[in-house]
């Protein structure tokens, strides 16, 4: 059976990219920390992904075990060896810290076998393969490198799908939106996989996504979390001035990516609109805490907020309610989560300037910053 190794056996890992790879044929071996997971993947090799919908149907991924990171690391070199599709849905800060295991996994394959060898990192970041084979490379000699070249792919890609944070304890099911994307960006030839969409050029998928999606939903829980810390994102869209202000946030990601790779408007518009919908969907249960949490990372200078607010600055266009949006990103004090609270305790410090400055790569007197201020002061009333 074909073999694929999936770092990362969370809910992401699970609902999506392994229950893709398994429904195509593959054997999955998941990567991960966590040994309860991993031993109830060894011990039932199986379990549902259900779809929150009316009708709550779910699919069997079958053909599934896992492998511990922190004591198997033998094992995992071997998987390597021998997988098809290396993969990762673990999260971007996370991918340094696997690159190692990865690089020693791909040293001993390459001096093993002739057949292609594809890594993707699924993961919510721009280029994020490109990220993670830096990492790799940095753990390779120049012989390895050289081997690597001609044997392993590296792929960016874009990926979308709505898992909410779900009291799965116990369990392997996941809960997931029926809708998803998988786009990957390559010219070659690559083993087929259902559900995955092969296009030559990735960044009007991966921006169209992260700066409609990923800036649409965090929208959506900062604006929510200011007017009740209690509300699930489907809740807060009950508001119609908050639904109206998503989509002035969206109206300008839109521009940008309209004037920046020629969209059509009234396909894009149709895509926003979609998109909200996918955000009013009671079923995913999905708690405005839960999806604004880690704002250092959300308002870095390439994520959902940040990036789309200077690239339509530079485009001439219009930034104010992506401001808003970065504003209400920097009055989420949720106190369960860690970057929240250093978030606060950076903004108290220091203020508001400098810390746009050294989390969101802001210059402290330019137009985004005092635009930001203005509408921080008046979230704040």
């Amino acid at each position: 059976m074909k073999q694929a190794v999936h770092f990362g056996a969370g809910n992401i890992g699970r609902g999506f990219i392994g229950a893709l790879f398994s429904q195509s044929g593959y054997h999955v071996t998941f990567v991960d920390i966590a040994e309860k997971i991993i031993d109830q993947l060894n011990e039932k090799k199986q379990y549902q992904v259900k779809l929150a919908t009316d009708q709550q149907e779910s699919v069997t991924v079958e053909n599934v075990s896992g492998l511990n990171s922190l004591n198997q690391e033998d094992e995992i070199i071997k998987a390597i060896s021998e997988a098809t599709y290396l993969t990762t849905a673990i999260g971007p800060n996370i991918l340094p810290h696997i690159a190692p295991l990865i690089a020693k996994g791909l040293a001993s394959r390459v001096k093993q076998t002739e057949e292609k060898l594809y890594v993707i990192a699924c993961e919510n970041q721009i280029s994020a393969t490109d990220l993670l084979e830096g990492y790799i490379l940095q753990h390779l000699d120049q012989e390895t490198k050289a081997s690597l070249a001609e044997k392993v792919s590296f792929f960016n890609s874009a990926v979308d799908r709505i898992v909410p944070l779900q009291n799965n304890e116990g369990s392997l099911d996941v809960l997931v939106e029926p809708y998803y994307e998988w786009v990957v960006e390559t010219k070659e030839n690559i083993p087929a996989v259902e559900g995955m969409t092969i296009v030559k050029e990735l960044a009007p998928f991966i921006e169209r996504k992260l700066f409609t999606v990923n800036t649409g939903h965090a929208s959506i829980a900062y604006l929510g979390y200011l007017k009740d810390s209690k509300l699930t994102i489907d809740q807060t869209l009950e508001d119609e001035a908050i639904v109206e202000q998503v989509k002035n946030i969206l109206g300008e990601t839109g521009a940008y990516l309209i004037h920046q790779y020629g969209l059509d408007a009234d396909e894009h518009q149709r895509y926003i609109e979609k998109i909200i919908a996918r955000f009013k969907n009671s079923y995913l249960n999905d708690s405005v805490n839960r999806v604004g949490r880690s704002p250092l990372r959300k308002l870095g200078p390439n994520d959902r907020l940040v990036r789309p607010a200077v690239e339509a600055q530079k485009a001439g266009l219009s930034y104010t309610n992506l401001a808003k949006a970065i504003a209400s990103a920097l009055l989420f004090d949720f106190h369960e989560d860690e970057e929240a609270v250093k978030l606060q305790a950076m903004i108290k410090e220091n203020g508001v300037p400098a810390v746009l400055k050294e989390v969101s790569g802001l210059d402290e007197n330019s137009e985004i910053t005092k635009e930001v201020i203005t509408h921080y002061n008046e979230l704040q009333k």
